[in-house]
């Protein structure tokens, strides 16, 4: 961000201009993949490498902040894996390449990736990731210089998802180039092919297979309702039959909303209702808060900004970055990310309505995550963090919190009054809005007197 974009979001959004000012002053990565001591693990003092990091942030701003920390050879070898299956995906998505050259590029990527200088250049002109491809044979080199067991999986799983992805590709292109997926298990099993996959790869351990399952899963359910009108404008469907058939759609792109399109009386409401099912069916993937911190939060949150939001049938949206670092900031322990999903469940069912068809069975599934907070992390139990250590409290207004206190006799429990002290934030804000001013002020007399000067 430049210094007036920076100014223009102070003054329009002066919570969130705090949030990035607090990301960029104090989130202090784990590690940096460039310094010289880190090159043994990162590969940075490789050529192919560097290409490789700068791919990935290119690609996800969000999943390559979270990859680069991680420890040791880790974060390479994640690094690659996504590269891999990115690639795989880029060919997948791409309609402009007819099915029959397609079912060969996928269902042989697995080779092309361990296959010394391949690269491919037939992607459409507006892919956004076909330079990845372009130069793919940097990649193929990094992959060569990984453990042989981490590569053997990378391929394995590579070659487990090109086929799932190559069959609902031939799917899509003999239904006149339309992905119909009649049923939530159809939707379900795609969605483990391209993502869930990803989830057992990355677990790289076979007694979580089950739970990375369901991380993917939740991430690209997300994504798949995030992105509609995306992929109705590009004929890509994705959502169940089963879901919006129900409603009285014929067609999915009988949902899409905006300028240019005629909106029939109860489309709109019916196609919330829609989004609404779909959401729920995202949400009962919802047992990952426990397994990866950062992608479940930002989920959870693109999941609430979707829910009730006309705005996704009419242009593809996205959770602000100020929400966004403050997520990153926030997900650092298993209580505060177990808060972070009662806050957006909270959000997510102040938003429903009572007409929703799934208004039930949402209400459930809020209830749930509410549950499980309040099971694991009593809200009576109140965490200070104080000068780099943690105290509990029990409250004392809360009648629990008294029960305990008696049962503990001796009140180990030390109430802590915490000192607000001076609000140092709020007076740095203010003294930069004075400084804009000022400076904005000096500006103008500036250029009166110059082009005025009488």
């Amino acid at each position: 961000m430049g210094i007036s974009n920076w100014l223009l979001l102070a003054i329009t959004h002066p919570f969130e201009f705090r949030t990035l000012l607090q990301f960029h002053l104090y989130h202090e990565s784990k590690r940096d993949i460039t310094s010289i001591r880190e090159q043994p693990t990162s590969g940075w003092d490789r050529e192919s490498m560097r290409r490789c990091w700068s791919f990935l942030d290119a690609t996800s701003r969000s999943f390559s902040a979270v990859i680069k920390e991680l420890d040791g050879d880790l974060a390479r070898t994640i690094c690659m894996f996504y590269l891999v299956l990115r690639g795989l995906d880029t060919i997948e998505d791409d309609m402009t390449i007819p099915d029959g050259e397609k079912q060969k590029l996928l269902r042989n990527f697995h080779n092309f990736t361990v296959q010394k200088g391949w690269k491919f250049d037939g992607n459409g002109p507006n892919e956004k990731d076909r330079q990845l491809l372009v130069e793919y044979d940097c990649v193929v080199d990094e992959i060569y210089a990984l453990d042989p067991a981490y590569k053997d999986i990378i391929v394995d799983i590579c070659l487990k998802m090109e086929n799932g992805m190559a069959d609902y590709t031939h799917k899509a292109a003999m239904s006149n180039g339309s992905i119909y997926l009649d049923t939530i298990e159809e939707y379900d099993l795609y969605c483990h092919y391209v993502a869930g996959l990803v989830g057992e790869g990355g677990a790289m351990a076979g007694n979580q297979l089950e739970l990375s399952n369901s991380m993917g899963l939740l991430l690209q359910k997300t994504n798949i309702i995030r992105d509609f009108r995306e992929d109705a404008d590009d004929s890509r469907f994705f959502w169940p039959k089963e879901i919006w058939g129900v409603h009285g759609f014929t067609d999915m792109k009988d949902m899409r909303l905006g300028p240019g399109i005629d909106v029939k009386p109860g489309v709109k409401e019916r196609a919330l209702w829609v989004q609404s099912a779909m959401v729920l069916d995202a949400m009962r993937h919802l047992t990952v808060f426990n397994f990866c911190a950062i992608p479940a939060t930002m989920a959870i949150a693109t999941l609430e900004l979707c829910f009730m939001n006309p705005n996704m049938f009419e242009r593809n949206i996205k959770i602000r970055k100020a929400e966004a670092a403050a997520l990153i900031m926030r997900s650092t322990n298993p209580r505060e990310v177990a808060y972070i999903f009662r806050e957006y469940c909270r959000k997510i069912h102040a938003k429903a309505s009572y007409k929703d068809p799934s208004f039930l069975h949402l209400s459930i599934i809020c209830g749930q995550v509410e549950q499980w907070c309040e099971h694991h992390y009593p809200s009576f139990v109140e965490v200070i963090s104080a000068q780099g250590s943690t105290k509990h409290s029990l409250k004392a207004e809360d009648p629990r919190g008294r029960i305990r206190v008696r049962q503990l006799r001796a009140g180990v429990a030390d109430v802590v009054n915490a000192d607000s002290g001076v609000p140092w934030e709020l007076l740095v804000y203010l003294a930069l809005v004075v400084v804009f001013i000022i400076l904005l002020s000096c500006g103008v007399i500036y250029a009166v007197l110059k082009f005025f000067p009488e």
